[in-house]
Parts: structure tokens; C-alpha cells; sequence
């Protein structure tokens, strides 16, 4: 995967400048404030936002426990700024990488992170790519180290499986359907992952979002 290979945002949805509207449609407090919840930020963490998009999350972290070391990595510059500017805002202190999701090795050391988490990048992927960017993220964390993903799980019923089609129009249907079909939790144990599991699923508008949690051993 190289840097011109990652997928926009919001696909072919619309503008990267929407993105944050777009996802207030989501329930995005109510999924993104349960993966914080699962996060649990510690004074002293190291703690990675993969595919950090506008920063949303990344600011959410690093407001619950300023003491915590929080560093935002995506690929896209734009999306880059616009969080870059939101901290300017509030004056966080969080760090922003511009790198991909599959070579964390040149953003962070191996084995440094205490907790990496990652909402609503996977989908986007294809197959191979979500297997590289888990294998990459068990090398960033400690042993012990968790990893919290939010993003789009398997679509159990018929009302969340035609909610999804909007993602699989703006994403395509190729990348997306692996998840729709709940393969995340298969491929975080083909990483190297333990204690895996779906931790909480949200019904929203575009299909269910789940938030996945598990351990480096």
C-alpha cells in the first residue's frame, strides 16, 4: 500500500470537508464515546489513532486524560489539517503523523504503544490491506498492549444490510462486504490477537458499527 492508494474519507460519497457532518449522522457520539469507554486512557499511555481522519477520536482521548501520549496517524493530508486545526482550537496537546495504516514501522517504534485504536478505516480496505494494517498494528503495541476498533461489523439484519449499501456505494462493495459479512474479529486472531471479541454493535442510518477489543500477549 503507498500513499496514493488509501481510500478518501468518504469514498465517493462527497468532499473530505463533510466529513464530520456526515458522521454526526452515525450516532457517532454514542459509538465513538464507547470506544473511548473500552480505551480507558491512563496517565502515561502511549495511545495510536490509526487512520485518524478529522481527529475526533484522537481529541476525545486526549481530553479524557491529558496526561496520556496521543498520536493521530493518517495518510490523507487534508483530513490531516482539518485536525490539525480543531486542536489549534482547543489546544491540545496531541501528535499528528502523516503515514499509512500498514507501515506503522516507520511512525511509531515496535513494541511502544499501550493501546492502538482505529474507527472506521478497515472497511475501506481491501482484504489484504486489513490484514497488513492489523499485523502492523500488533508490532506497535507492547505485549499486553489493546487494541479497540470501531467500524462497520457484520450486518445481521435486513433493515442494517440495506442501511450499508450507502458505505458499499461510496466505498465499494469489494472492501466493504468482508465486514459486512464479520470477518474483523477472524482477522484480528490471524494477526496474533487474544481475548477478541465484539464488544458493543450501534444501529445507525449506514448499518451497524461495532466496537471490537482485544490483546497483544
Amino acid at each position: 500500500m503507498n500513499e496514493r492508494s488509501f481510500t478518501p474519507a468518504l469514498g465517493r460519497f462527497a468532499p473530505t470537508r463533510f466529513y464530520d457532518f456526515v458522521l454526526s449522522l452515525t450516532r457517532e457520539r454514542l459509538w465513538r464515546g464507547l470506544l473511548a469507554m473500552h480505551v480507558a486512557p491512563r496517565p502515561g499511555d502511549v495511545i495510536l489513532d490509526v487512520g485518524c481522519g478529522t481527529g475526533s477520536t484522537t481529541l476525545l482521548l486526549e481530553r479524557i486524560e491529558p496526561r496520556a501520549r496521543v498520536v493521530g496517524v493518517d495518510p490523507d493530508r487534508d483530513v490531516l489539517e482539518i485536525a490539525r486545526r480543531k486542536a489549534a482550537v482547543t489546544g491540545a496537546a496531541v501528535e499528528w503523523r502523516e503515514g499509512m495504516g500498514d507501515a506503522l514501522a516507520e511512525t511509531v517504534a515496535a513494541d511502544s504503544v499501550n493501546t492502538v485504536v482505529s474507527s472506521l478505516v478497515l472497511h475501506q480496505c481491501p482484504l489484504a490491506v486489513k490484514r497488513a494494517i492489523l499485523g502492523s498494528m500488533f508490532a506497535a503495541l507492547r505485549p499486553g498492549g489493546r487494541l479497540v476498533i470501531a467500524d462497520y461489523g457484520r450486518q445481521r439484519t435486513r433493515s442494517m444490510r440495506l442501511a450499508f449499501r450507502l458505505v458499499q456505494w461510496a466505498d465499494g462493495k469489494e472492501d466493504t462486504q468482508p465486514n459486512a459479512d464479520g470477518v474483523l474479529p477472524r482477522l484480528m486472531v490471524d494477526a496474533g490477537f487474544d481475548e477478541v471479541r465484539e464488544a458493543e454493535v450501534v444501529s445507525t442510518v449506514t448499518g451497524s458499527i461495532s466496537v471490537y477489543v482485544a490483546r497483544r500477549p
